[in-house]
């Protein structure tokens, strides 16, 4: 019996998708919750086992969840990986049919991450810290700003703008809070246990890694892109460097790290040691870093309480 797949090319209006082996000619619907509607139902009718989807700026979300609610099994992939696979592939011709079309190919191909069921709840966190995230750039952007006014009315002007930012920013963490309560109160007061671990990296955790706890150590590093890769070929052994992943959680996951090196003796001295044996300083944060997500994923996976360990076990 042969396997379908379909792919999606999500734009605000629309939706291409293409079938692959191809049986019929890639079509097109809107990109809306009737569309959806229709979706499913041809989808279900053609035997579609597998769907694709390129993140396109969220206007693949909720095409994303009706999908997943449907019960298909969607993946949602970085367009830079797409259009490797398209010029691997010697595609050189770009519609939005062609790109449906290979895309249901590439699904037939591609290695699934675990899946992760949607949530209101986590959409809902995810949300209030980003906003959150571009509040904070904000108030760093008119500070900087500040210092170079000379105009007293300028100058008026942004500090009532940093008070109603400040003003925000506490407003939105008490939200955090909440939301962090709604999603998962037990993995948060877990997490917010942790020396170093706050109520922001919390959240962005369970609201960016929802997989953390139900991973092996080696998966989770490899999903927030703190695993080193080989680079060997023939008799050349390359160096070992982390890529891709996800960043947000891996930027928040670097300035946790950091406040637990220059306050918790275990990673203090994890962070000496490597620096003693010649390793550079952003090599050393780096493997402290995949220390720290492989631990907090096992204590949300074991549902223990986090243990420092003794030093010299640690470094071993």
């Amino acid at each position: 019996m042969v396997a379908y797949s379909a792919g999606i090319d999500v734009s605000k209006a629309t939706l291409d998708v293409g079938i692959w082996p191809q049986r019929i000619d890639p079509f097109q619907l809107k990109n809306t919750p009737q569309g959806f509607t229709e979706l499913i139902a041809r989808l279900h009718q053609l035997e579609v086992e597998r769907v694709l989807l390129e993140a396109t700026g969220g206007y693949e979300k909720p095409a994303f969840k009706a999908l997943q609610k449907a019960g298909f099994n969607v993946i949602c992939i970085n367009p830079a990986r797409s259009h490797q696979f398209a010029r691997a592939m010697g595609r050189k011709a770009k519609t939005d049919k062609i790109d449906a079309l290979m895309l249901a190919q590439f699904a037939r191909t591609i290695e699934a991450s675990p899946i992760v069921e949607t949530s209101e709840e986590r959409d809902e966190l995810a949300e209030l810290v980003k906003q959150r995230d571009r509040f904070v750039q904000q108030r760093d952007d008119e500070k900087r700003r500040i210092r170079q006014a000379s105009s007293s009315l300028v100058i008026e002007n942004y500090i009532r703008h940093l008070a109603y930012l400040n003003e925000q920013i506490k407003a939105l963490e008490r939200s955090i809070e909440h939301a962090l309560k709604a999603l998962n109160s037990q993995k948060a007061t877990q997490l917010k246990s942790v020396k170093g671990i706050g109520l922001i990296t919390t959240a962005t955790l369970l609201a960016y890694l929802p997989e953390l706890g139900t991973l092996s150590g080696r998966q989770i590093a490899a999903l927030v892109g703190l695993a080193p890769f080989n680079n060997d070929s023939g008799t050349k052994s390359g160096p070992r460097a982390i890529w891709g992943g996800r960043y947000k959680v891996r930027r928040t996951v670097y300035m946790s790290c950091w406040s637990m090196i220059r306050h918790t003796p275990d990673f203090k001295a994890r962070y000496q040691a490597l620096i003693a044996r010649g390793k550079c300083s952003k090599v050393a944060v780096v493997a402290c870093m995949r220390v720290l997500i492989v631990r907090l994923n096992a204590m949300l996976r074991d549902g223990t309480e986090w243990n420092e360990p003794k030093l010299q076990a640690s470094l071993t």
